[in-house]
């Protein structure tokens, strides 16, 4: 019995190193590896080619959206012995997943919880249609004028939703709650599920909002441009709580500039790398297109916080700890990235 005890206290535990740690990360990582399976090294900087050295000798990394997972950091990290990029996040587009083929796996969080995501989406629609960020400033004051708060009602009005994955059929249902009319695009249609698809073109000629769930690929980059925008309807509301590079940022401004887009709702932004997640109050922002944006009375603009409920956190760090632990033991996971 004793012996047994003792060969079971030897094992040696996988190792993980956790790149750009937050707070919040490390409290439900240790929540979910209470049992001290796992050998959990937290780094609050970022995975890049210049901090990719920390990883030698762990099996794994845990990384998130703005880690820079590229050719160079592939090389890097297979020379260093490590076996598998874990992501604790849906999307991989920061992943060069060809190049990782053959060197080392690479694994997601494809569904940690589509209610969080789609829930924002909608709280920041409402929020900006209804002046309600405006209204709380002015309370704050004890200024209870209504002037300049009028908004418009979302009964009657057609959203086009781009994207119908898990998320973006949660938020068709929160939509179709408030009764609006629903049209949809997405290259792989969802059969037999009652949403009304048409394609691109209608979706910027007949909207009067435009909410974005679909993933970060080379057709769907920059899929709101300067030619997309006058396509819609003046007025148009869009919301992208997915992926920044969705919306060409340059390009929004100006159509904001030209009355064209009566409101943008952000949660993500193309160039966030070096900007969100962190506190920069301190500093001065070199950021000249993301700083215009926020100063526009019609943008909000939150910091890729969608994804940040207690259910979420939990959801991710139980399916990451799980999607290394049958990596490593078979080789194979059935939430995978393959080319």
């Amino acid at each position: 019995m004793s012996k047994k005890r003792e060969a079971k206290s030897s094992k040696v535990k996988t190792g993980i190193a956790f790149f750009d740690a937050k707070d919040y990360d490390i409290a439900s990582f240790d929540e979910a590896n209470k049992d001290g399976e796992f050998e959990i090294k937290y780094f609050d900087t970022k995975l890049t080619p210049d901090t990719v050295k920390l990883a030698k000798g762990y099996d794994a990394v845990c990384v998130f959206v703005n880690d820079t997972v590229n050719k160079k950091v592939i090389n890097a990290l297979t020379k260093k012995g490590v076996r598998l990029v874990a992501l604790r996040c849906a999307g991989f587009n920061n992943v060069d997943i060809k190049q990782a083929a053959g060197q080392l796996g690479v694994v997601r969080v494809p569904a940690y919880s589509p209610y969080a995501v789609a829930e924002h989406a909608m709280s920041l629609l409402l929020t900006s249609i209804r002046r309600i960020h405006k209204a709380y400033i002015r309370t704050k004051d004890f200024n209870f004028s209504l002037n300049g708060l009028m908004g418009f009602d979302l009964h009657g009005k057609t959203v086009g939703v781009v994207g119908t994955g898990k998320i973006g059929r949660v938020f068709i249902d929160i939509c179709r709650g408030f009764g609006m009319n629903v049209i949809a695009y997405d290259k792989f249609p969802a059969n037999d599920s009652g949403i009304d698809y048409v394609d691109l073109k209608e979706i910027w000629k007949k909207s009067d909002i435009i909410s974005f769930h679909c993933p970060l690929t080379d057709d769907t980059y920059h899929m709101v441009d300067e030619k997309s925008i006058r396509a819609m309807k003046k007025g148009v509301v869009l919301v992208n709580t997915s992926r920044g590079a969705l919306i060409d940022a340059d390009a929004l401004l100006e159509g904001i500039r030209k009355r064209k887009i009566g409101a943008a709702c952000l949660d993500v932004y193309e160039e966030e790398a070096d900007v969100f997640f962190e506190d920069r109050s301190g500093h001065i922002f070199e950021d000249d297109t993301l700083a215009r944006l926020i100063s526009m009375p019609n943008v909000i603009v939150t910091s890729h916080q969608a994804f940040l409920t207690q259910e979420a956190l939990t959801n991710i760090a139980q399916t990451t700890l799980s999607n290394i632990r049958e990596y490593l033991a078979t080789g194979i996971c059935k939430n995978e990235v393959t080319v």
